[in-house]
């Protein structure tokens, strides 16, 4: 970690479950390599590799969601109400 006062992390509740998941998505890409190695279906190796982008596109937005609500409400005097409002549209937009 960093000793520059505006690097901040992830905050131990939500960390544990961002690391959790980036064993999950490690473990589903490994498994995509052995379907390759394997020579598996095409078809099948998509299904997975898409299964693979989801997981990232979820873990992106938490880790996202986390930072706004941490750290810019925490230490930029943001408006929670208006990060709500933003997280909301984006997850809408999905």
């Amino acid at each position: 970690m960093s000793d520059d006062p505006q690097t901040r992390g992830i905050g131990d509740g939500v960390r544990d479950d961002v690391l959790l998941r980036l064993r999950r998505i490690e473990g589903q890409v490994r498994g995509v390599a052995r379907m390759v190695e394997e020579q598996r279906d095409c078809r099948d190796i998509v299904t997975q590799l898409s299964a693979v982008r989801a997981a990232v596109s979820s873990l992106s937005g938490l880790v996202a969601e986390t930072y706004a609500r941490q750290c810019l409400c925490t230490h930029a005097g943001v408006d929670a109400d208006d990060i709500t409002r933003l997280i909301d549209m984006l997850k809408a937009a999905r």
